[in-house]
């Protein structure tokens, strides 16, 4: 074992009392018997790249839904598994920290020992490259007692999050026969889980007996599709985050002089930044995807923030708080394309300081407008997704100079009569990922961490452990299981002749939907958080009491329970099926067909390639 990863720590009193915190479970993981109930099989989320993701996935494309049951339930077809044999497991941190990591690990150990005492789990040392070194360290109670409850995700560690290349594929299926594991869980987001995918395909071609699941841990809160509603980590940061900038509103509001201008992460989706919202109330948000839809430009976004200062200014007011997601930056459409170029240059190995002379004209006209700290962010080279270093370019930093700039521009012009405007930035980046989790957190990494050993115990490789219902109470919640390649697209890069997509299949990453629940409230607020300085407080992080049980203001107005409406959806079948038997009335049958008949037409449409369903 290294001597930097599975160290008893020692604890504050907090942390301590955290530790002790026992999450608890619903009725349909307690007991020692598996009940597992298959499904029908699953297409792609992305219709239009289903042939292609079938064709890359020949061995795990269209397997089942499961869902795991209570030892009561009265399934007839149910699988019931009492017999549990000893199992080796490895599992590894492939994302980046999010609170709630450790009790995925404390969960899949309980699961283990519950079952068969013999069965062993090892961590793997820093990440994949760990998997690839096979450095591993043997998870027991005494390993796992400091770390129960705990953020980050220092019990393992991680490094690069990659398991990419055929190189590093044959490196993990190696480390897997070597160490004689039955199963490896992947811990991590959007890019993980899609390495995940790509993993269980090739073991399975190969022959290789371990069978890989996927965890959903980021905080991004970009892995979301129907059977995902939510990912651990999300719900703390966004707690975290909140009470931060509702600390920042209070003090705007007592000053009564400063613009706080607040980047906040989340990649490429905003989801962070629009929840943070809804908790804190900032005066206003720009999010990526509303500079997408409209083709803003980053002239445009200036003129939307000076415009709503000069509106505040009509009213006295001299202050506010501004968030803004990191991934904005890309979304801007010249600043992308700049970002295109750059990065096209640097992949070919061209010096940083020669690529400004090689620029197209219109690229290089913009990047000599930047300001000269944002030029040497955007010459950053490219993580390993191929996007920009999103967390090093200071877009709050950018805007907040050219907002001043306008402002001051109106001033001397005498369009704008108010007091000189002043912004202050922050970066809300790595503060929250390492807190301790939420209660939500907690509960709900420790959940998954059971299913992982429910679905190895059914023997599936190539699925996600997932919950739905989560807006409900615990003892409410919906366990089992969705294949990986059920949550892909093609990423595009350009079409071929015909429909045909060119790409590679990935988990899809949603983003903001600006037609779902969650968007329309924040629109149907947007003027009074503007105007009126409605700033609220959700107070620190609660463990116990009064705040405790809360979940994201997202969670609960989205419309979910998927899998719960799946097994519903043939619950009706199954009824149709009990009436319209041989036998029965020409009117009933005629009826049956006719509603039938009509449902399908209208299903058909909606789930053709050119619908746009995703």
């Amino acid at each position: 074992m290294e001597s930097d990863y599975g160290l008893p720590r020692d604890l504050s009193h907090l942390q301590h009392a955290r530790s002790l915190y026992k999450p608890q479970l619903p009725p349909c993981l307690e007991g020692t018997t598996v009940r597992v109930e298959f499904g029908d099989a699953t297409t792609a989320l992305d219709m239009s790249g289903a042939s292609a993701i079938s064709q890359s996935f020949p061995h795990t494309y269209g397997q089942p839904l499961a869902h795991f049951l209570r030892a009561t339930s009265n399934v007839p077809d149910a699988q019931i598994i009492t017999k549990h044999p000893a199992i080796r497991v490895g599992l590894v941190f492939c994302g980046r920290q999010s609170p709630g990591g450790h009790n995925v690990v404390w969960g899949l150990h309980e699961a283990l020992k519950i079952h068969n005492s013999k069965n062993t789990l090892l961590g793997f040392l820093g990440g994949s490259e760990g998997l690839f070194a096979q450095r591993t360290l043997k998870i027991t109670d005494d390993v796992l007692a400091t770390y129960k409850n705990q953020g980050g995700f220092d019990l393992l560690g991680r490094t690069k999050d990659q398991i990419r290349t055929q190189e590093q594929v044959n490196a993990a299926m190696t480390a897997c026969k070597a160490l004689k594991l039955d199963g490896l869980v992947i811990v991590g987001g959007v890019t993980s889980n899609t390495d995940a995918a790509h993993l269980a395909e090739s073991f399975s071609q190969a022959k290789c007996s371990t069978k890989v699941v996927g965890v959903p841990v980021t905080l991004n809160g970009d892995l979301k599709n129907q059977f995902v509603e939510a990912n651990v980590g999300f719900d703390t940061v966004c707690k975290v985050d909140s009470q931060l900038i509702s600390n920042l509103c209070t003090d705007a509001l007592s000053a009564e002089k400063y613009y706080y201008f607040v980047r906040l992460m989340g990649q490429k989706a905003s989801h962070l930044a629009l929840e943070c919202t809804l908790q804190s109330h900032p005066n206003m948000v720009i999010l990526g995807e509303e500079v997408v839809a409209s083709k803003l430009t980053i002239f445009d976004i200036t003129k939307q923030i000076c415009d709503a200062v000069q509106a505040r200014a009509e009213k006295e007011k001299y202050h506010g708080v501004i968030l803004l997601p990191e991934g904005l930056i890309e979304n801007i459409p010249e600043v992308n394309a700049l970002l295109q170029e750059i990065h096209r240059f640097l992949r070919q190995g061209i010096s940083k300081d020669k690529i400004p002379s090689q620029l197209s004209p219109w690229a290089s006209a913009l990047f000599q407008f930047l300001p000269p700290f944002i030029r040497e962010e955007l010459l950053l080279y490219p993580a390993s997704d191929d996007s920009a270093q999103l967390s090093q370019i200071e877009t709050d930093k950018l805007l907040a100079v050219l907002v001043e700039a306008e402002m001051t521009k109106r001033l001397k012009e005498g369009t704008y009569k108010g007091k000189k405007f002043t912004a202050i930035c922050h970066f809300l980046g790595y503060q929250a990922r390492g807190s301790l989790p939420s209660k939500f957190d907690c509960d709900y990494a420790y959940v998954l961490g059971h299913i992982c050993y429910h679905i190895l115990a059914a023997g599936l490789n190539g699925y996600m452990a997932t919950v739905t219902n989560l807006k409900d109470s615990l003892n409410k919640w919906r366990c089992g299981a969705a294949p990986i390649t059920a949550m892909m697209a093609v990423k595009d890069y350009g079409r071929a002749s015909g429909s045909m997509t060119i790409g590679k299949p990935v988990v899809h990453s949603a983003t903001v939907d600006l037609r779902g629940k969650v968007y329309e409230v924040l629109r149907q607020n947007a003027k009074k958080f503007l105007m009126e300085d409605v700033y609220r407080n959700p107070g620190p992080l609660q463990f116990d009491g009064p705040g405790a049980d809360s979940r994201t203001f997202s969670l609960h107005i989205q419309d979910l329970d998927y899998m719960g409406r799946i097994k519903e959806l043939n619950a009706y079948l199954e009824k149709v099926r009990s009436i319209v038997k041989p036998g029965c009335s020409q009117d009933i049958l005629r009826a049956a067909l006719s509603v039938m008949s009509s449902a399908a037409d209208v299903l058909s449409v909606m789930s053709s390639p050119s619908n746009g369903t995703i």
